[in-house]
């Protein structure tokens, strides 16, 4: 009981200088594990490298001598060579999460407490943007960068990333996506009111750029250009799991990392207030906890789903976080695990 006190005292003084009011959300039952859900266990056939050795690659980029890249939880992006040697090149003083080479061989960062980073050759470390309007980011999570250079990301929360399910029990949409511009280095807000925002891919034409909203088992489309310019809509809705990050191949389909599937306790919480704001003042491990899971769908640009790559129990890969396709090789990271996975496809 000693501990359990100290805990509502410290979750006491962590909404102290703000309000934190639960709303009631509704999730759609979720869709029966049949068709292209249907339970198998095809990422038990990856091949796993620096197993124990890495902590956390929430994402992944590959040079192209084959190096795979990814930054830790302790702040370093870490660089694993074909040999199997892995070295940290660079510290960030965050947590860096997504990732991605611009043309000219730098390392874009999205860090979840510095904002957008550039890593180049030569290991200097420039922060490119970390507010907006004079409001510093609270989340910057992840990136991916047009053929003209600007890159894009996303700003998943008002929360901290050591305070993201704060943000699953209370339901609001704080999540927003920018667009960053290197050459006249400003930022533009595209869309906001999402539901943590997450992962983010552009389309082959740009027309269109793909987010993860995480906590509504959903992915948006924002239009970029064309008549609905400005606009969003729903792609694809009700998934099974709660969506991560996500990545287009050289075909234009997408890779989407689920980071564990639906949690039952979860939804059936959601719509009441009172029970979410009560378990938020309990102690983490008495909240619903993340199945150990591994899971990854392929679906095209009208959400038309293709294919899905699972490890049941997780025992293999769990918490996946980030699936990157590259010469018919799939580079698997996650947030938690102390591993990262090739898939070959078939």
């Amino acid at each position: 009981m000693r501990y359990l006190g100290i805990n509502i005292v410290l979750v006491t003084l962590l909404f102290s200088c703000r309000t934190f009011e639960p709303v009631a959300y509704e999730p759609p039952i979720k869709p029966e594990q049949v068709g292209v859900f249907a339970p198998n266990t095809e990422l038990q056939k990856s091949i796993l490298l620096a197993i124990g050795k890495v902590k956390g690659l929430e994402s992944l980029d590959v040079d192209a001598d084959g190096n795979i890249y990814g930054g830790d939880k302790e702040g370093r992006i870490i660089r694993i060579t074909l040999k199997g040697e892995i070295k940290a090149i660079a510290k960030t003083g965050g947590r860096p999460l997504g990732i991605q080479f611009d043309k000219l061989g730098n390392l874009i960062i999205a860090d979840a407490y510095r904002g957008l980073l550039s890593l180049d050759k030569s290991g200097k470390l420039t922060v490119l943007v970390s507010e907006y309007k004079g409001v510093p980011f609270r989340f910057t999570d992840d990136v991916d960068i047009a053929q003209d250079g600007k890159i894009y990301f996303s700003d998943a929360s008002i929360y901290e990333q050591k305070e993201y399910l704060y943000d699953l029990l209370e339901a609001k949409p704080y999540g927003r996506v920018f667009v960053y511009d290197p050459k006249t280095k400003e930022t533009e807000l595209l869309a906001d009111g999402l539901y943590f925002a997450n992962g983010i891919a552009l389309s082959k034409a740009e027309d269109f750029l793909l987010v993860n909203e995480t906590y509504r088992y959903r992915i948006t489309k924002l239009w970029l250009k064309g008549p609905k310019k400005g606009t969003k809509e729903t792609l694809i809705d009700n998934l099974p799991g709660f969506p991560d990050n996500i990545t287009r191949n050289e075909n234009g389909e997408f890779w989407v990392a689920l980071f564990t599937v639906r949690n039952d306790r979860m939804d059936h919480m959601h719509p009441s207030p009172v029970v979410k704001k009560m378990v938020s003042f309990l102690p983490k491990f008495l909240w619903p906890k993340a199945e150990p899971y591994g899971y990854a769908l392929k679906m095209d640009g009208n959400g038309k789903l293709l294919m899905t790559l699972q490890d049941p129990g997780g025992e293999h890969l769990k918490e996946v976080t980030s699936v990157i396709e590259k010469k018919r090789q799939l580079y698997i990271g996650s947030l938690y695990n102390d591993r990262v996975g090739i898939y070959v496809l078939p």
